[in-house]
């Protein structure tokens, strides 16, 4: 039998990618988008950086220093998310996977590690070297990248990537400039910096836009989510397992893991309920969606900050009252339920009943600071509550759309 030339022709294993290749944009429109490992692994070194805020401020505010820890924890916070923000729309543009792609983002995450050991003094003294020091060490990596990727371009695409480049080099050699400043003057400065930070992709993108990929956005975002609310799972199970190896009072712990557990299950469920990419279609949108997560990571990460106070309450360690104590937990809780549907849930429901589901639970958890110590489980019984509701109406609207398309 003559053999087929085609298929001799043809390599019996595929070809690997060559070590470095040209930093071309992604297709917008690819098909099954997904994560990479190391995008994944990226995401991970940032649990450290997260939990140290969270930890800080859970002193913070079981000491009752109300105004130091919520400065600290949006200032340090802030300094995260950007961190994270400024890779996960350049690599949902321009991820090549090669050599020097990896090595560079693997400096980032040097960077970011740099950053969460300069959270406590973040919070204790308000000194942002080391997390300076780190974001330089990032936005070292960050603006190779965009350098790279204008060598691939033309036209506006290439005029796009210097932009971001050139912006975040201004915006870092200010920072490097705040730490001369006395520690009167910065108070002033540092919203100003935090401003032309937010405004570099405003800029940046006026005239054209990068290839970032709605789908892989989402997902990105959503696994961050998901990180976040991993960290604050972790923080109140260790919370509660030091309470009870110290204080043995199992009884009054329950009630607060009880109503953490469900708080956090709720938080997982009401975010992933609707896809959301699909709303992405523009800057214009994305750019207030994406701007706007980071009240959802916050206030996600604050809510396990609120349960380790709550559990500190409970076996009579925190320096606070109880209703003070409950208020960490329902306040970021309200938050996170009134931004996830400001972002997400309202662009996919219809009708003013269905869409008051969110603002009137939210209305609700913040009413249940006023119970004091039985205040979280109420709070994670109204959340538990909501997500009952969602499902209900969920379901009619499928019965309702199934009876149309029969009809």
């Amino acid at each position: 039998m003559a053999s087929d030339p085609a298929a001799t022709a043809r390599p019996s294993h595929p070809v690997d990618p060559p070590p470095v290749r040209r930093m071309v944009p992604r297709d917008r429109n690819e098909p099954h988008r997904v994560a990479t490992p190391l995008e994944l692994f990226f995401d991970l070194c940032f649990v450290v950086a997260v939990g140290q805020a969270g930890r800080e401020l859970a002193g913070s505010l079981a000491a009752g220093h109300y105004g130091d820890g919520l400065r600290g924890y949006v200032l340090a916070f802030f300094a995260i998310w950007w961190a994270w923000m400024n890779f996960t729309w350049f690599a949902s543009a321009y991820d090549v996977d090669d050599v020097p792609y990896r090595i560079t983002t693997l400096v980032q995450i040097a960077g970011v590690l740099i950053l969460a050991a300069g959270v406590p003094r973040i919070f204790a003294t308000q000194d942002l070297t080391l997390g300076i020091v780190g974001y330089l060490v990032m936005r070292l990596a960050m603006v190779t990248q965009w350098l790279r990727a204008a060598a691939g371009e033309q036209g506006p695409a290439r005029r796009v990537a210097l932009g971001y480049a050139a912006g975040i080099t201004l915006c870092q050699a200010g920072w490097v400039v705040v730490l001369f400043l006395p520690q009167d003057v910065r108070l002033y400065v540092i919203p100003v910096g935090v401003l032309c930070e937010l405004a570099v992709p405003v800029v940046a993108e006026l005239r054209a836009r990068t290839s970032w990929h709605p789908h892989h956005i989402a997902e990105r975002y959503g696994l961050f989510t998901l990180i976040v609310l991993g960290e604050t799972v972790a923080a109140a199970t260790v919370a509660v397992q030091s309470a009870v190896d110290e204080h043995e009072e199992l009884g009054r712990l329950v009630p607060v893991a009880a109503g953490g557990l469900l708080i956090c299950f709720a938080a997982w469920w009401i975010y992933f309920a609707r896809s959301v990419h699909e709303h992405l279609r523009s800057n214009r949108q994305a750019l207030v969606w994406g701007y706007g997560h980071y009240l959802v990571f916050a206030s996600a990460a604050a809510i396990g900050t609120g349960l380790e106070v709550a559990v500190e309450s409970a076996v009579h360690q925190a320096h606070i009252s109880e209703t003070a104590a409950t208020a960490t937990v329902t306040v970021p809780t309200a938050l996170y339920l009134v931004t996830v549907w400001f972002l997400h849930s309202r662009h996919t429901k219809r009708g003013a009943a269905v869409q008051s589901v969110a603002p009137a639970g939210a209305a609700l958890v913040l009413a249940c600071t006023a119970l004091g110590g039985s205040g979280v489980l109420a709070a994670g019984l109204v959340c538990a509550l909501m997500v009952a509701v969602g499902v209900l109406v969920h379901g009619r609207e499928s019965r309702r759309a199934g009876a149309r398309r029969a009809y």
